[in-house]
C-alpha cells in the first residue's frame, strides 16, 4: 500500500495528470501545476545544494505571496522543516524562533530585512544560507530566483516520509516563551481529506487564503484544497483593505474563504452603495473562525452572501480542527464551536482532578484527531503534560449540552484572540514588568467591536514611581509586537488590584471592571 502523499507529491501529481490546470496564484501572479512542481523542485535541490540535508529547518520571514506556496512544497520534496515565522514579530522574537528551531537557512522578503538585520549577527548561519525575495539583495545574501535557477527540476531523493516533521509552526507560549508545534507530513495529509470531508471540497472549487500564510490557518486550507486539485490564491495585500477584498470576492476570484468574524464587520460596514453594486454569487463556502461570532455578524455575511454556506470551527495549530459547526446548526446551536469532526475519538472534558464531566458542566477540552502535533519541539515535559493518552488539551474550557454540541466557556490560559490573533497575557507581563517603575501588572483582553477584543493592562507602581501610560505603551513598542501591545495600561493602587486568598489576581474581576465579564 502507498503511503500518504506528502505535499511536494500532491503537487506532482497534479502536475502528472492535469500539468496547465491552474494551480497556485497569487494576485498578480500565477502558475500552473506544471509550474508549481517545477519550481518547488528547483528550490528543494538549491537548498539541498547549499549544504542543508533531509530534517534541517528552514526558517521563513515573508508577507503573503505566491513564493510560500512554492517553498512549503520544496520543503516537502526536500525533507526540510519549514519554520514559517510571523511577519508582525520584532526582531528579538524572529531570533528567538530562529535560534530555537536551530534553523540552518533564512526564506526573508526585502521588505522585512530590517527585522533579520538588527539581530544578525546574532543568528546561527552567516549569509550564505539567507535567500532574499525581491529586488536589492545585500552583498553575501543569495537571490530567490538566481538559486532556484541553480536547482534542477527533478524530485530529489531525501523527499519527507509521512511520520517526519514538516512544519515546525511556533505559538505563543503561556510562560513567554513561544513553543515550536511539529507537524508531520501525515498529520497534514489526514487533516486535508477530513476537511475535504466536512466542507465538500472538490477540484472545482477555489481558494482564497486570506489569513497569514505563517498561520495554521492557511497552511491548513492550502493542503486541503490543493489535495483535491483545486486551485489556491494568496491574498498578498500586506494589510486588510475590505472593499479591495470584497471586490475580490465579487469578481468571482474564489469559491471559498477562511476568515475571522473582524474581516466580516469590516466588510459588511461598507456603504451599502458599494456592497448592492457588487454580486458575490460565485461564493459557495465561508469560514469563520478564531473568536466567537454574534448572531448579527452572521445574519448579515448569509444575507449578503445569498450563494454561500456559512461554516465554523475551532482547533488550534497543535489539535488541528477539533470540532465543526456546519451551516444546518449556525443559529439552532448559536455561540457553540460543532461537534467533533469525523474520523477523531469523543471529546473529553476534564475536572481539574482529570475526572470527566457531565453535560453541562464545564471542563478542559481534550480532543483525539489523527491528525494531532507530535510534541513541542525540545519540550519532552511541556508535550507529556498537553496529552492525556490519545487525547491533547491547548488548555480551553468549554462545556457540552445534549446533544454533543461543544460551547467553549473560558480559557484556562486566560488566552487574548484580537483579530485573529493569540495573545497570552504573561508574555505581556513579562514585557511590562521589567519597566523600574512597574511593581505589578495583569493583563487581560476586553471586548472591541473591531478586533472582538483588545489587550488592556493593569499596572501597580512602586512605590515613589512614576510612569505615565504613553511611556509604559512606548516601553512595549521596542519589546512586542504590535498585535501584542496592550491598547490601554490603567494604572491602580496596590490595594485595587483583587487576589485570591493566596494571592493570585483575579483576572475575571478586572475584566469586570474595565471591559465587561467576557
Amino acid at each position: 500500500m502507498a503511503p500518504l502523499l506528502h505535499f511536494g507529491q500532491v503537487v506532482g501529481a497534479h502536475a502528472h495528470a492535469t500539468p496547465e490546470r491552474a494551480g497556485a496564484a497569487d494576485l498578480a501572479r500565477s502558475m500552473t501545476f506544471r509550474d508549481w512542481h517545477g519550481r518547488s523542485c528547483r528550490l528543494a535541490n538549491a537548498l539541498l545544494g547549499l549544504g542543508l540535508g533531509r530534517g534541517d529547518r528552514v526558517a521563513v520571514l515573508a508577507y503573503n505571496r505566491i513564493e510560500w506556496l512554492e517553498i512549503y512544497a520544496a520543503a516537502a520534496n526536500a525533507g526540510l522543516v519549514a519554520v514559517p515565522i510571523n511577519f508582525r514579530l520584532v526582531g528579538a522574537e524572529a531570533r528567538y524562533i530562529v535560534g530555537d528551531a536551530g534553523a540552518k537557512a533564512l526564506i526573508v522578503e526585502d521588505a522585512l530585512w530590517p527585522m533579520i538585520e538588527e539581530v544578525l549577527d546574532d543568528l546561527p548561519f552567516g549569509t550564505d544560507t539567507i535567500v532574499w525575495i525581491g529586488e536589492g539583495a545585500p552583498a553575501g545574501v543569495r537571490p530567490y530566483e538566481e538559486l532556484l535557477g541553480q536547482g534542477a527540476e527533478t524530485v530529489p531523493e531525501a523527499a519527507g516520509a509521512p511520520g517526519d516533521p514538516w512544519c515546525l509552526m511556533y505559538t505563543s507560549g503561556t510562560t513567554g516563551s513561544p513553543k515550536g508545534a511539529i507537524r508531520s507530513h501525515g498529520s497534514q495529509a489526514l487533516m486535508a481529506l477530513t476537511t475535504e470531508v466536512e466542507l465538500g471540497f472538490s477540484r472545482r472549487d477555489h481558494g482564497l487564503l486570506v489569513m497569514p500564510m505563517c498561520h495554521a490557518n492557511s497552511l491548513n486550507f492550502m493542503v486541503s484544497l490543493t489535495y483535491c486539485g483545486a486551485p489556491v490564491t494568496v491574498y498578498d495585500r500586506r494589510s486588510f483593505d475590505p472593499e479591495h477584498l470584497l471586490r475580490a470576492l465579487a469578481d468571482g476570484i474564489a469559491t471559498f474563504t477562511s476568515l475571522v468574524p473582524t474581516h466580516f464587520v469590516m466588510m459588511l460596514g461598507l456603504e451599502r452603495r458599494i456592497r448592492d453594486s457588487l454580486n458575490p454569487e460565485k461564493v459557495s463556502k465561508l469560514m469563520i473562525s478564531s473568536a466567537p461570532a454574534r448572531r448579527d455578524t452572521k445574519e448579515a455575511i448569509l444575507d449578503y452572501f445569498r450563494n454561500s454556506g456559512l461554516w465554523e470551527l475551532y482547533g488550534s495549530t497543535e489539535q488541528g480542527w477539533a470540532t465543526m459547526l456546519q451551516p444546518e446548526d449556525q443559529f439552532s446551536k448559536l455561540g457553540s464551536v460543532g461537534r467533533e469532526c469525523i474520523g477523531s475519538l469523543p471529546i473529553r472534558l476534564l475536572d481539574p482532578d482529570g475526572n470527566d464531566v457531565g453535560d453541562g458542566e464545564v471542563g478542559e477540552l481534550f480532543s483525539a484527531t489523527p491528525y494531532a502535533f507530535d510534541g513541542y519541539w525540545n519540550l519532552p515535559e511541556k508535550t507529556a503534560e498537553a496529552f492525556r493518552g490519545p487525547h491533547l488539551s491547548v488548555g480551553d474550557l468549554a462545556w457540552r449540552d445534549g446533544e454533543g454540541f461543544y460551547f467553549l466557556s473560558d480559557r484556562k490560559s486566560n488566552m487574548i484572540i484580537s483579530g485573529g490573533e493569540n495573545v497570552y497575557p504573561s508574555e505581556v507581563e513579562n514585557a511590562l514588568g521589567t519597566h523600574e517603575a512597574v511593581k505589578d501588572v495583569a493583563v487581560i483582553g476586553v471586548p472591541d467591536e473591531k478586533w472582538g477584543e483588545r489587550v488592556q493592562a493593569v499596572v501597580v507602581l512602586q512605590s515613589g514611581r512614576q510612569a505615565s501610560e504613553d511611556e509604559l505603551i512606548a516601553w512595549c513598542r521596542e519589546r512586542l509586537a504590535g498585535y501584542k501591545r496592550p491598547r490601554g495600561i490603567a494604572i491602580v493602587a496596590e490595594d485595587e488590584m483583587p487576589r485570591t486568598a493566596t494571592g493570585k489576581i483575579q483576572h475575571r474581576k478586572l475584566r469586570e471592571r474595565f471591559g465587561g465579564d467576557q
